[in-house]
């Protein structure tokens, strides 16, 4: 059964915490890795289907779109060799029934289940989920305690939350030992209360008390919130203890390296990451969006970055990635007459287009002119 205790951990992020992000983090010191919240009815229209070519296990649902087979359709994908032992799957969840029904589809693929009481966006909390959970202790007690049960215990598999800060102290605590008396392994805490965002500075005040409990329940304990390097990781466990483990988003999302004490430049960072897009057929989409989050573009002065916004296939993004940029973040020469080429052509795209709006407008305009005409005779 996997180990929580005294690691430094990669957050469930949405959209960005799919299969190359987790695989460049582990790569590169990340001791676990959360998969993006999935809820609990999506993972209940899937298959899992064995990928041979990719080497990997897929969840495919059966009402998701075919358009491109095995990618449109493809809820969540795992590669079993290089995960193993370290990916933990994180759900949402107001259902505990639908919960163990989601948990035992996907449990022997995974190193743990994650139940979701800590997200305070609108797609988390509109169905009861999410941070909503916080507000329904006795829905979530029992959510985790039937996973514990039934999906844990059988499959000796560990059960875990994600929670934050209630308003006040009393109520964290109060709620913090209910949590861990039903049977869970590890309890992670993003030190923020549900209305607090980013950018605001985590509140680890009485984060020594929580630890306590859990220490006399033997649930691990991962601090998340304003985490950004491996130095603050080392940091926190001097002040609470070794056995503390470590939780990053934010900064991980901007470079999935940060859990080495050196992490990669943004140009090898994302080299490394779309090779791994390519070997695993990584959703373009969703290569794109991750891309744009690594490429510093400060004043919308970063040529990389404006490449990777046209581009429109995978082999765009793999040629300006791989071909057309050196490990400094330049264009290369032949980038810079691919970047020329581009240019002119949307200019000339631009430029045509304006004509057909102009052409449209004008035929409008002669159209009204002879209905006028019409009326008045």
């Amino acid at each position: 059964m996997v180990d929580y205790k005294s690691k430094f951990v990669l957050a469930p992020m949405v959209r960005i915490g799919e299969l190359p992000t987790r695989l460049v983090a582990l790569r590169h010191g990340a001791d676990l890795v959360w998969g993006p919240e999935i809820i609990d009815k999506k993972i209940l229209t899937c298959e899992r289907v064995v990928n041979t070519k990719l080497n990997t296990i897929d969840f495919l649902s059966t009402r998701g779109s075919t358009k491109i087979p095995g990618v449109t359709n493809l809820v969540f994908r795992t590669a079993p060799k290089l995960e193993e032992n370290k990916l933990i799957f994180q759900m949402g969840t107001s259902d505990a029934e639908l919960a163990v029904k989601a948990a035992n589809i996907v449990v022997k693929d995974v190193s743990g289940i994650d139940i979701n009481a800590g997200c305070p966006k609108h797609f988390s909390i509109h169905s009861g989920m999410g941070a909503a959970l916080l507000s329904t202790p006795d829905l979530l007690c029992n959510i985790l305690t039937s996973l514990v049960e039934q999906v844990g215990k059988p499959n000796n598999k560990p059960i875990s939350v994600k929670i934050r800060l209630l308003p006040n102290k009393e109520d964290t605590l109060a709620l913090v030992k209910r949590l861990v008396g039903t049977g869970i392994s590890n309890l992670t805490l993003h030190c923020r209360t549900r209305t607090m965002r980013n950018r605001e500075s985590p509140i680890r005040d009485y984060v020594s008390e929580i630890l306590e409990i859990c220490r006399e329940n033997k649930v691990s304990f991962i601090i998340n919130g304003g985490i950004t390097s491996y130095k603050e990781y080392r940091d926190l466990q001097k002040q609470f203890g070794d056995d503390v483990s470590c939780m990053v988003a934010e900064a991980a999302e901007i470079n999935p390296t940060v859990f080495s004490e050196t992490p990669l430049t943004w140009p090898k960072l994302t080299k490394e990451y779309v090779t791994f897009c390519k070997e695993f057929q990584n959703f373009k989409a969703n290569t794109k969006y991750c891309i744009t989050r690594m490429i510093p573009n400060p004043g919308n002065s970063n040529p990389i970055y404006a490449l990777i916004n046209r581009a429109k296939t995978d082999e765009d993004i793999e040629r300006i990635i791989l071909d057309n940029m050196d490990e400094q973040g330049n264009v290369i020469e032949s980038g810079q007459e691919q970047i020329k080429k581009e240019t002119e052509k949307e200019t000339k795209k631009e430029f045509l287009e304006n004509q057909v709006v102009a052409e449209t407008r004008k035929r409008s305009i002669e159209e009204d002119a002879t209905s006028a005409k019409k009326i008045k005779a």
